[in-house]
């Protein structure tokens, strides 16, 4: 998911510089290099000035457009109206990229002033009755030339300019252009004020996520942790003023060795629930009664259109179209993801015995006897198979597997170009062509003020120019990967950390090769836009890859093929948890939205808790992210859709058979294909229609339980 201080980054620290008086980095031309903004001149006030240009210039566009007296067509409504807000978008993408990793109290303070600007500014031009119906004129003009003279319409429009017809039409319904007087001014008071019920939510939990601690006070209470680890919460316990102690935070490289390595089930015990309870606890930063409201103000909006349920509304336009087809995919992966489930709690159980710990399992139990399961039978040391996975030597793995598929080479430019943020390195990405394709930024350390998880964001999105030249994206991955223990030290980490580089530089990939020319056909269908990442995630592991980039950081080693091996046999253990974990998220987002009224006192964690104890999942296991952490859901762009990873699932390990069956996973031909149907054209046409031509049929759910171990293989 995309979400959205060191010193160098000044992003709002000081008031109103000298700077800002000659000129404003987000409203006039970059003189740095490629053209990148110098993001640590900009302050708030920049940010606050920009976007009230940005929406000044998009009006008056709008007003042009609108008082126009020639015929609406394609050029002077459609492609004007795409092209409007240039400016905007500038500032926009940068304030979410830098807000969502560098958010500071006066950041924050400037969310609420601005995006309730935003959202009021969004139904201004969805709303316009003047504008849709223009738009209108051209859509039914060129849908009605679709059936009746397919030579006139591609006379007057290519498929690129068509689809945008489509889409841009589309993205006025669904934002209330046909609706009633009445029922669009109902429209915008619900839009504004799930604004800032969805932004007051994702500044709890940051707050919750960040300031969170479970202190303890002496050493010998962490049994199973590394020294690295021990280092960090040593230090994290100094910077909140408790030298002498331990800290750990909810940000998972400082909570999740814990949970997998410590051996004090107390300590275990304590993080867990502070983990799992964010957002749940009764301070100001409880976001229950915030959920609750959200959920219930998304079902009145889908009423406005004529819709039983929000998920109604929101899935049509996506690959699943219902959610009865969703609920078909979640049910026909739970079954033997719970069975297995079972399975791997049973050797808990009987790991825990032999600690001399009678009982069941509870939930900060799991991953902790997971990890020792998994030691003891497949002789697996997570932290000596960390030692192979330096992070400098991973990205030259990940820029490997690039080079060999799309044939992409890097050079690091760091000092040369503006700083993203003081940690992280710019790298000028070439195709195979030796043109400048994008530039790349690895942000890939927790620090205060960040996001939890992982994701990837833009700075600026592929484009052409009026003249047809094409605009150099800037991609930032954004995550919350191991840092050193101190400087000079190696930053290690563990197979998921692994994994999570793969997955968000497979985003970075497609949107690097994304090849449109029209901002309404830039996005794909949610469960269409995790393909690229995770099907990216396959070659992590590779044996043939691994040779290449798991080098052990001290003596330089490749990884043994005995450890390769181990590593091979292990992989699906662990994953009825993990299916399980995340499909419980997943059935709780689709409930949520699924519902057609809010009983009076909803209680919307303990109906959580109902509706999976319903479907059989067992007590001691939580979804992935509860109700009130769940931003994916409920603070960001994935209502309805937490799905949408195990759908792009069924896709990616089908795509990957593709690969397999030529013999040669780093096949380039097929690569080729892929790039050319799956990453080039954006949402110029739907996901379905988009895979069937890289993989000539449908994709087979097989390849996605062989892959999770919940099947037996070929």
């Amino acid at each position: 998911m995309k979400k959205i201080i060191p010193a160098l980054f000044i992003l709002g620290g000081i008031a109103t510089s000298c700077k800002q008086e000659i000129m404003n980095p987000l409203t006039t031309p970059s003189e740095e290099k490629f053209g990148i903004e110098p993001y640590s001149l900009i302050t708030v006030d920049h940010y606050r000035e920009a976007f009230e240009e940005g929406m000044k210039a998009q009006n008056a566009h709008i007003a042009a457009i609108v008082s126009d007296t020639a015929a609406p067509d394609f050029q002077n409504t459609i492609a004007a109206f795409d092209q409007s807000g240039a400016e905007l978008d500038r500032t926009s993408l940068i304030f979410s990229a830098l807000s969502g990793s560098n958010s500071t109290e006066e950041i924050r303070k400037f969310e609420t002033e601005i995006y309730p600007k935003l959202a009021s500014h969004s139904d201004d031009l969805f709303l316009n009755h003047e504008l849709f119906m223009r738009v209108k004129a051209v859509y039914d003009r060129l849908t009605a030339l679709e059936k009746s003279d397919t030579a006139a319409l591609h006379r007057l429009v290519n498929h690129e300019q068509f689809s945008t017809v489509k889409k841009i039409y589309r993205d006025f319904e669904t934002a209330g252009a046909a609706l009633s007087e009445k029922q669009q001014e109902r429209l915008r008071e619900l839009n504004l004020k799930l604004s800032e019920l969805e932004l007051q939510f994702s500044q709890n939990l940051l707050h919750e996520t960040n300031n969170t601690y479970v202190f303890v006070e002496h050493r010998e209470e962490l049994p199973g942790l590394s020294e690295s680890d021990i280092a960090a919460a040593a230090q994290m316990a100094k910077e909140q003023g408790k030298e002498g102690q331990y800290a750990f935070n909810m940000q998972r490289p400082s909570c999740y060795p814990v949970l997998q390595n410590c051996s004090n089930r107390e300590v275990r015990r304590k993080v867990y629930e502070a983990y799992y309870g964010r957002g749940n606890q009764k301070n100001e930063w409880n976001n229950a009664d915030i959920a609750r409201q959200i959920v219930e103000l998304r079902i009145e909006k889908a009423r406005l259109f004529g819709h039983d349920t929000s998920a109604e509304m929101i899935l049509k336009e996506r690959m699943a179209k219902t959610p009865e087809a969703v609920y078909r995919l979640l049910d026909e992966v739970w079954k033997p993801a719970v069975g297995k489930l079972k399975e791997e709690l049973a050797d808990i159980q009987q790991e825990m015995k032999a600690d001399g710990i009678e009982g069941e399992p509870m939930g900060w139990d799991i991953m902790y006897y997971l990890t020792k399961v998994k030691a003891s039978k497949f002789q697996m040391d997570e932290q000596q198979l960390s030692e192979y996975f330096e992070i400098n030597n991973v990205l030259k793995g990940i820029f490997h597997v690039a080079e060999k598929l799309y044939g992409l080479t890097f050079k690091e430019i760091t000092p040369e170009v503006p700083a993203y943020e003081p940690s992280a390195k710019a790298w000028q990405v070439f195709d195979k062509d030796g043109s400048t394709l994008a530039i790349f930024y690895s942000d890939y350390y927790p620090r205060d003020g960040k996001g939890a998880g992982a994701w990837m964001t833009e700075l600026r999105r592929q484009a052409y120019d009026a003249e047809g030249k094409r605009q150099i994206p800037v991609i930032v991955n954004v995550c919350n990967m191991t840092k050193p223990a101190a400087e000079g030290e190696p930053a290690l980490q563990s197979i998921d950390n692994v994994l999570t580089m793969f997955h968000e530089f497979g985003h970075a990939l497609h949107f690097m090769l994304h090849d449109v020319h029209y901002n309404a056909v830039y996005d794909v269908e949610t469960d269409f836009v995790e393909l690229p990442s995770q099907v990216n995630e396959h070659w992590a592991l590779d044996p043939a890859v691994l040779a290449v980039y798991a080098k052990h950081y001290k003596t330089g080693a490749t990884i043994p093929d005995s450890l390769v091996a181990k590593l091979d046999a292990s992989n699906k253990f662990g994953q009825g948890f993990a299916t399980v974990e995340y499909l419980a998220a997943s059935y709780v987002d689709m409930d949520l939205h699924t519902l057609k009224t809010l009983p009076q006192h909803f209680d919307i964690m303990q109906y959580e808790t109902s509706q999976l104890l319903s479907r059989g999942i067992p007590q001691q296991v939580y979804p992935r992210y509860r109700v009130t952490n769940f931003s994916h859901s409920l603070g960001g762009g994935y209502a309805a859709g937490y799905y949408c990873y195990l759908w792009s699932e069924v896709l990616d390990a089908d795509a990957f058979e593709a690969y397999k069956e030529t013999g040669n996973v780093l096949n380039p031909e097929v690569a080729a294909r892929f790039r050319k149907f799956c990453l080039m054209p954006g949402g110029i046409d739907d996901g379905m229609t988009m895979y069937k031509r890289f993989r000539g049929k449908e994709p087979q759910i097989e390849a996605l339980l062989r892959n999770r171990g919940l099947i037996p293989a070929k």
